[in-house]
């Protein structure tokens, strides 16, 4: 499908404004977060469900609903007030590779961020660049490793700068920092802006760019994600991840 430049943004623009949507929340993990009112609950909730969120949706949502469950649904009360022995029940816990142990570790890194490092905004905050948050992914995975904690836990957490798309990292920071009142996305994030989004590239996505010509790499990774950025960056600079909802509508509700 080969659209002028003018047209490709008409034809994205009116898919956003078609999966942009309350509705959207229904079938996707951005619900779990969705369960809270408080600032650092919606945050944690959000990037828990966020670093499962692959495989098959539904199973995404059902486990990140025993997440929460596990937390006792106060996530940041649980995570700053919780004993050694409230740590056992994580052990039964497993989303594919994602299991008991790391699910453990990511309290006792979420513990460290909130008590020495003034939470996860302030860490993503810290290192930002102009146009672009992968540093500060990089950055935060340093942090949220600094303390002693299991090798095997440190693949679920992409790093941008070993060339991974980092797509689940990239999707929780489109949910915590676009502001569009559209009831999707949080925008609770003020210190940082929609301008430096990445987005977040899967196979729905990353086929949809490819079919519409923003996107020529074939890998789905590190290289490709900027590729899409830049043209996606000139369809709209401010907010170049609502294409997000259009690129992800058309692969996984329309199979473009």
């Amino acid at each position: 499908m080969r659209l002028n430049k003018a047209e490709l943004k008409d034809f994205l623009d009116s898919k956003v404004a078609l999966y942009n949507h309350p509705k959207f929340i229904e079938s996707d993990p951005i619900q779990i977060p969705h369960q809270f009112s408080k600032k650092e609950d919606i945050e944690i909730a959000g990037f828990l469900a966020a670093t499962i969120a692959w495989g098959n949706r539904k199973s995404i949502i059902t486990n990140a609903n025993k997440m929460m469950e596990l937390l006792d649904h106060s996530p940041f009360e649980f995570i700053m007030q919780h004993q050694e022995t409230d740590l056992d029940r994580f052990q039964g816990f497993v989303h594919r590779t994602f299991n008991g142990d790391d699910f453990t570790q990511f309290i006792k890194s979420l513990h460290n961020i909130y008590k020495t490092h003034n939470g996860l905004e302030a860490v993503f905050a810290k290192h930002t660049e102009k146009g672009s948050l992968q540093n500060s992914i990089h950055q935060f995975k340093a942090t949220f490793f600094e303390q002693p904690h299991l090798a095997r836990t440190k693949k679920h957490v992409s790093d941008p700068l070993k060339n991974s798309a980092a797509k689940r990292i990239n999707m929780y920071l489109r949910w915590m920092i676009r502001n569009d009142n559209n009831g999707v996305d949080f925008g609770i994030w003020n210190s940082l802006s929609p301008a430096q989004l990445s987005c977040p590239l899967d196979v729905h996505s990353g086929n949809v760019a490819r079919k519409l010509g923003l996107l020529k790499r074939k890998q789905n990774d590190g290289k490709a994600l900027a590729e899409l950025d830049k043209a996606l960056r000139k369809l709209d600079p401010k907010d170049p991840v609502k294409y997000d909802f259009a690129l992800f509508g058309l692969g996984v509700f329309e199979g473009f």
